[in-house]
């Protein structure tokens, strides 16, 4: 039997509720299988890291993940952490960079029985994930914003050929199992250098995978195009900034942001993180979707079954994705989708899908 150790990381807010929800789900579909072990190993982080190690993403924690194959990190609300953790990296930047997972791969698929405001669409968005204009994570001692005056702020922007040709070669490998279809976002018209060489190394390595085609648009457009026609985008490729903003907005067209999956990777490991925040206002209510988490956590599978060719981890994965689509087609939604499940309903419904 194949055993993988996952760190599982409940976060605030919500956090504990979704991540509690996927966990179940994930045992239950392991069980039906029965060839695959997982072992999980709690730890601390956000509110939790602070009251044991006034840390909200303690040294104990990231020592602990290096042992593992992966993790499922709830949200955090680094917004209301107290001020002295606040000037330092939130949780989940902490552990990209950390951890150099530079690729943020987010989907944004059309789902039956979830309204979509742009129609059918399939397409998933691969964002450089350390550096770009992310000024906490872009240097390697401080950030790189300056307070040249009280009045006077200058950020910079960082880009490597190095980080730009890994999410780029990610990028293509994953368009040949798809539509071979890569579209590059950039600024070049502008940014002449930095985002003009993130277009340029992208064209340069798309020259290695002669079966893709290759466009590119510039970030502004992009966005009234993915509007316009998402159905015709299938892979993405972008910095760290323009794919925040691109992947939430693909999310709301294709039904809401808080069903967005995504995964964190580098080559050795992978987190799996939905794309929405921690919601503080109805933690605790067991109201949340775990949706968004629980795709997260599928997605999250399905790199590992590549990782260690494991064919019944790709079981587990589908096993979880058609459970929770046939309870969503079936009508059992949470209230943010105009149902009435509660959480652990919604988890309930899931687990008796499973294997149908």
């Amino acid at each position: 039997m194949a055993s993988y150790k996952i760190g599982v990381l409940y976060g605030d807010g919500i956090g504990p509720e979704i991540t509690k929800a996927t966990v179940d789900v994930l045992s239950a579909a392991s069980r039906l299988v029965g060839t695959t072990h997982f072992e999980y190993v709690e730890l601390p982080m956000g509110w939790n890291g602070i009251e044991q190690y006034n840390d909200p993403m303690p040294q104990f924690t990231k020592d602990a993940l290096k042992e593992t194959h992966g993790w499922i990190m709830g949200p955090h609300d680094s917004a209301a952490y107290p001020a002295e953790h606040k000037i330092n990296r939130n949780p989940s930047g902490e552990l990209r960079i950390s951890f150099d997972l530079y690729a943020n791969v987010r989907p944004a698929k059309t789902m039956e029985g979830i309204r979509s405001v742009v129609g059918e669409a399939d397409l998933v968005i691969y964002r450089e994930n350390t550096e770009g204009y992310y000024s906490d994570r872009n240097m390697f001692v401080g950030t790189g914003e300056w307070m040249v005056t009280p009045d006077i702020v200058i950020s910079s922007g960082v880009f490597t050929r190095k980080a730009i040709e890994r999410i780029a070669h990610a990028a293509f490998k994953m368009a040949g199992q798809r539509r071979k279809k890569v579209t590059i976002v950039h600024k070049a018209n502008v940014i002449k250098l930095g985002s003009g060489l993130f277009l340029n190394v992208c064209r340069e390595v798309g020259q290695q995978y002669p079966e893709v085609e290759i466009d590119d648009y510039h970030i502004d457009a992009m966005a009234a195009h993915l509007v316009r026609r998402a159905k015709d985008f299938d892979v993405i490729v972008t910095e760290n900034m323009f794919g925040d903003i691109l992947s939430d907005l693909a999310g709301e067209l294709v039904g809401s942001l808080g069903l967005a999956p995504s995964i964190n990777s580098n080559d050795q490991q992978a987190m799996a993180q939905a794309a929405h925040g921690s919601a503080p206002d109805i933690a605790g209510k067991n109201i949340a979707n775990p949706t968004g988490i629980m795709l997260s956590t599928v997605m999250f599978l399905d790199w590992l079954s590549v990782q260690h060719n494991d064919s019944n981890v790709a079981e587990i994965a589908r096993i979880i994705e058609n459970g929770l689509l046939t309870a969503v087609s079936d009508g059992v939604k949470t209230r943010d989708l105009g149902g009435s499940a509660s959480t652990t309903e919604f988890t309930q419904a899931i687990i008796e899908r499973l294997g149908v």
